[in-house]
């Protein structure tokens, strides 16, 4: 598991449900598209993973990549 802290003032406890959607943003107009985790919540699900908010009041959010667990001795292939 790797864990990335943001540097904002976090996510407020409304907002978590739908942060991973596309076009959520909390930015005001003109400050962001809302695509940025929508497209890494799909990345990091596509390779077998997963990805996790957490919320800490008044704190930065905090991001958990669950990278997919690979038997280091398979063959990697170049498709």
């Amino acid at each position: 598991m790797r864990t990335v802290a943001g540097t904002g003032n976090g996510i407020a406890p409304e907002h978590l449900p739908r942060i991973f959607h596309p076009f959520c943003t909390t930015e005001p107009d003109g400050g962001g598209t809302g695509l940025g985790l929508s497209i890494t919540f799909g990345i990091v699900r596509e390779h077998g993973g997963s990805i996790q908010a957490q919320f800490q009041p008044g704190r930065r959010a905090i991001f958990s990549v669950m990278p997919p667990i690979r038997d280091p001795d398979a063959a990697v292939r170049a498709d």
